[in-house]
């Protein structure tokens, strides 16, 4: 593999990174259609099983963050998220007997459903003390098996699903759910991206590429985030819009 891959594939992992940490959800829905068009990864299947890899290693980072900070409800977010690890594995497993092409153009209708979410308004109503109990462990593990089969299926991080499912089958704050979410994208992506790398649908440098211009990324969003702060939601409506437009060029493509 070249330097010229390596270097698009640490750029877009940089793009990645940046706008992950701008915009939160959705922010990694770029990454699988960068490495086809930009780095001109010929396999889509190897794209999405190593784009999720790298999405599981930038929610662990992100996680981190979190956890310091008391935001992450680790009981609810243990529990979708275990439960979600058979559905990603399922939707992996899935996505490997689809043609690439058929896969690609699904993946287009996913990029379309996460932009349209991040449009929606958001409200933070909940409570802030909730509890994990059985009656929430009734909910959460058919929501969370149904997110990771998407987020399996579509090598993506999931976070448009698993943020409004932890917060309707736990009544928890939006800070919150936003932030145990992070436990399964990193479950999830961990999951999906084994499925391709036992099937040998994987490339190792594009990963490291792609984790360590993602690193760069985040570290340049801190700056750049406080002074969005003002604009935040119409620099969100304008990046919704690009993914729009990148996803139906890709249905026409």
């Amino acid at each position: 593999m070249g330097i010229e891959a390596l270097a698009l594939a640490a750029l877009g992992g940089a793009l990645v990174g940046l706008l992950l940490t701008l915009f939160g959800g959705g922010g990694s829905v770029l990454a699988t259609p960068w490495l086809i068009f930009v780095v001109g990864v010929a396999d889509t299947h190897v794209a999405i099983g190593t784009s999720a890899a790298a999405v599981a290693v930038n929610a662990v980072g992100g996680l981190v963050g979190q956890a310091r900070a008391g935001q992450v409800k680790w009981p609810c977010a243990l529990a979708f998220g275990v439960a979600g690890i058979a559905g990603s594995i399922a939707g992996a497993a899935l996505a490997r007997q689809v043609d690439g092409d058929a896969l690609l153009f699904w993946f287009a209708w996913a990029m379309i459903a996460i932009a349209v979410s991040m449009l929606m308004p958001r409200r933070n109503a909940g409570d802030p003390a909730v509890r994990l109990d059985r009656h929430m462990v009734l909910k959460l593990v058919p929501v969370g098996l149904a997110a990771g089969f998407a987020a399996g299926f579509f090598g993506i991080g999931g976070g448009f699903l698993i943020v409004p499912g932890l917060m309707a089958a736990t009544g928890m704050t939006l800070a919150n759910a936003a932030a145990s979410s992070l436990v399964s994208v990193a479950l999830f992506g961990g999951a999906t991206s084994l499925s391709y790398l036992a099937a040998g649908q994987f490339a190792w440098p594009l990963f490291g590429a792609l984790v360590a211009g993602g690193g760069v990324g985040t570290l340049a969003a801190l700056p750049l985030s406080r002074r969005l702060a003002s604009r935040a939601g119409l620099a969100r409506t304008l990046f919704a819009l690009m993914v729009i437009a990148v996803a139906i060029a890709i249905m026409l493509g």
